[in-house]
């Protein structure tokens, strides 16, 4: 079997699918079709796989190439030292497992000289296999054969003969394999606070003396312990044996080493020696080089989790609802220097901007009002966006006398300003406003992103929209990466109108490039409009391949041909053409005709072109040609008078939107400028395994106040509306499954945050998001009694 038909059937047996779809999918890829596009318009040739099974075979499938480029160095380097046994090739060949690849190739990787090597030249080879195969030989007495030249005395022939035996183990495969295994199941990451650093570090202070099994420790605090390390406030360490009592000398992985060679002491004469040679080659060696390992994997599966937890947040943020394309106010508020205002049109278009002082210092209350009061009438303003930033809920209050002093008919929404201001310091901004003021720009933003937030989202990097969790600490070119299959896989889904789309949103569009997504603007601006889908060709650079991938997508509303605003795929139009005649009518008539399309039967029209699973999906669209999949708008409303935390009270239930889900709870903003924390024991009175399952980012959520530290700025709120604030035990009127029970009191054992009901004592999250890049400076860390 080739290497290439290994990797496809490898990977076929992980996403569970058949090796055929996987061939063929593989072969889709690598004829340069992007994932979108095969998800959407070739079913058929993948046996239906969706975009996340694609992107997931599509990053194994990275990761099974690179193994295997890997691979053919190593095999090379290997022989051209004259070293490639069959049986080390097949070993190789074999292996799926970058760590378990690098273990073979530790023997014969090119290092600097070791003290094993060196003990080698000096001719100790053959005193460490005697002493070492045979432990009746008195170490001292052949010891004493090798001493001459560099060879001083007895003590430096063993040390050398150690040292070689101890470099053989370090580069076993197969038992460090075995070590391995035995750690990842058994051993135990221990954090300690660095001596003198208990006051500064503070915020770390759940993990000043904290001890958890390496395998179980979640994403949000290996990355909270693993920051505290590198800012100098925690240690941490393995401790491969934390059920063996501290009286007993040595570890358990002593014994494995051992057994691995067959090693049986017996009070032979060379028995203490090769004692010490496991001892010091378990201490020495491989401790210290697995421990390094073990760490990296823990922060490695940590920045996975977390990655995915941006990569959730952010999907809904750019999925969230749209106002629509409706006359809009867009305020960014502001103390000092004023609030800035942009009107847009319903296009987006800036129509009028200027900037107000309603607030302290200046409270030009008054005549503040009579420019939005005018704006609001002269551009007939169906919306106004606000800011949640500083003094955001003093302009809403602003606003709200406004619109009830003047009686006017409009709609006011707070909004999510997050990577506004980056947005407004960008190029992407400079270029589209060249003549308009930085902060001006924020408010044109915060307009636009009530109207459609994908489409205004699209232009800010994703990293600082500022909805995830450790966002800093994680491999940023793997951050990115993901983040922008997010963004490309959302844009793909909602579908974008060519004719009014900017040029950061072509960009997204499946194969489309920067410099193509800029052609058709160009292009738009000189010849005008589109009519038709077709007319893209005309586009310089925008060849047959990038036709074939980005025209589903693009939409071209009220033109020559209504297929141009659906997302049925110009190859397909001939078969709605046919579907039409076949029944006497044309493709306009059919379009939205739910009757007639609810009897059709997609079987009667597949053909060697088009199956089942395309021909129903064509069905679909011409019945709801160019729906929206992202949900209607709704908003939520903030209580009057709640401004600031010191307006809250225990018990106050209160509406709000989720800004941010971590693995530990959601964050909801309430509208007092810091967002709560909702922990994910109090999100509901079921079993959660994962906050997404309950809530995800800007959902409109109602919310009891259990805590408030108006000190530190911290709330802690609950969903489950009939918790009592201090309760001890929440009472349930559902009874918790075994499942959850038996979480819980795992938890009490073992964790000092997991998600329990019924558990002894139910702790809020430990400083899981000390210095988290989103809405806390450190989460709520208040265990609760």
């Amino acid at each position: 079997m080739s290497q290439s038909n290994q990797i496809c059937k490898i990977i076929a047996q992980e996403l569970n699918v058949r090796l055929e779809q996987v061939t063929a999918t593989v072969t889709l890829i690598d004829d340069g079709n992007t994932v979108p596009f095969i998800a959407r318009y070739r079913k058929e040739v993948t046996g239906g796989l969706d975009d996340t099974q694609l992107r997931n075979l599509d990053s194994r499938l990275s990761y099974l190439r690179e193994l295997d480029d890997r691979r053919q160095t190593i095999l090379k380097s290997i022989r051209e030292q004259d070293k490639l046994t069959p049986e080390l090739e097949r070993e190789i060949l074999a292996t799926d497992s970058k760590t378990r690849l690098e273990d073979l190739y530790l023997p014969y990787k090119p290092k600097r000289r070791t003290k094993g090597q060196i003990a080698i030249e000096a001719g100790l080879e053959p005193l460490a296999d005697s002493l070492w195969n045979n432990p009746q030989f008195e170490p001292e007495v052949e010891a004493a054969k090798y001493v001459k030249d560099s060879i001083a005395d007895t003590k430096t022939a063993l040390d050398g003969a150690r040292a070689i035996i101890m470099e053989r183990m370090a580069e076993d495969a197969n038992l460090l394999e075995k070590v391995r295994a035995y750690l990842q199941k058994n051993a135990e990451l221990q954090s300690r606070v660095v001596t003198g650093k208990e006051r500064e570090g503070e915020k770390f202070k759940d993990y000043f003396e904290h001890n958890e099994r390496i395998s179980r420790v979640p994403s949000h605090r290996a990355l909270a312990m693993l920051r505290g390390r590198n800012e100098g406030f925690l240690q941490l360490s393995i401790n491969a044996d934390p059920a063996q009592e501290e009286s007993v000398r040595g570890s358990y992985c002593e014994t494995i080493i051992a057994d691995h060679y067959r090693v049986h002491f017996n009070q032979a004469p060379a028995d203490m020696w090769r004692k010490q040679v496991i001892s010091w080659a378990w201490r020495i060696k491989i401790s210290m080089h697995l421990e390094t390992e073990l760490m990296g994997a823990m922060k490695e599966r940590g920045e996975i989790d977390a990655i995915e937890v941006f990569a959730t947040n952010l999907k809904d943020l750019l999925m969230a609802a749209p106002a629509g394309p409706r006359a809009t106010l867009g305020l960014d508020p502001g103390l000092r220097t004023g609030s800035k205002i942009a009107v847009v049109d319903a296009t987006g278009k800036v129509l009028a901007t200027d900037t107000i002082y309603p607030h302290q210092p200046h409270n030009k209350i008054e005549q503040s009002a009579r420019v939005v009061e005018q704006l609001i009438k002269q551009h007939n303003v169906d919306l106004i966006a606000i800011g949640n930033g500083t003094a955001s809920r003093e302009t809403d209050t602003f606003v709200a006398d406004i619109i009830k002093r003047g009686n006017l008919s409009v709609q006011k929404i707070i909004v999510s300003e997050a990577g506004a201001s980056v947005y407004s310091a960008s190029e992407l901004a400079a270029k589209e406003f060249p003549n308009m003021d930085v902060s001006i720009r924020g408010a044109v933003s915060i307009a636009r992103r009530l109207q459609d937030p994908l489409a205004e989202l699209v232009k800010i990097d994703p990293k600082a929209i500022g909805v995830g969790q450790y966002q800093h600490d994680v491999s940023q070119s793997m951050l990115a990466k993901r983040l922008d299959a997010v963004v490309e896989d959302c844009v793909n889904a909602v579908g974008v109108d060519v004719n009014m789309a900017s040029a950061a949103l072509l960009t997204r569009v499946a194969g489309l490039s920067t410099t193509m997504a800029q052609n058709i603007v160009d292009y738009r601006d000189e010849q005008g409009r589109f009519e038709a889908r077709t007319t893209l060709k005309k586009v310089p650079r925008l060849g047959p391949k990038a036709f074939e991938q980005c025209a589903g997508f693009l939409r071209i509303m009220n033109g020559k041909n209504p297929l141009d605003a659906s997302s049925v795929h110009p190859e397909a139009y001939p078969l709605v053409k046919a579907i039409a005649e076949k029944n006497g009518k044309t493709a306009k008539k059919i379009m939205g005709d739910s009757d007639f399309l609810r009897n059709l039967h997609a079987s009667d029209y597949t053909d060697e072109h088009f199956g089942l699973p395309t021909v129903t999906d064509i069905i679909k669209e011409l019945d709801k040609p160019g729906r929206d999949p992202r949900p209607e708008f709704k908003t939520a409303t903030f209580a009057a008078g709640i401004t600031e935390v010191k307006d809250l009270e225990i018990g106050m239930i209160l509406e709000g939107v989720v800004s941010n889900v971590a693995n530990f709870g959601a964050f909801v903003d309430i509208g007092v400028h810091q967002d709560g924390l909702v922990h994910i024991s109090a999100l509901t009175d079921r079993y959660v395994a994962d906050p997404r399952e309950v809530v995800k980012a800007g959902d409109i959520v109602k919310v009891k106040v259990m805590e408030v530290d108006i000190q530190r700025k911290r709330i802690a709120l609950t969903m489950r509306l009939t918790d009592e604030p201090g309760e001890q035990n929440s009472q349930r009127s559902a009874k918790p499954d075994s499942r959850n029970q038996s979480a819980g009191n795992q938890a009490a054992r073992n964790q000092p945050a997991r998600n329990q009901h019924q558990a002894k004592n139910r702790s809020s999250a430990p400083v899981e998001n000390a210095a988290m890049g989103g809405a806390f400076a450190a989460a709520f860390a208040k265990a609760k009694k």
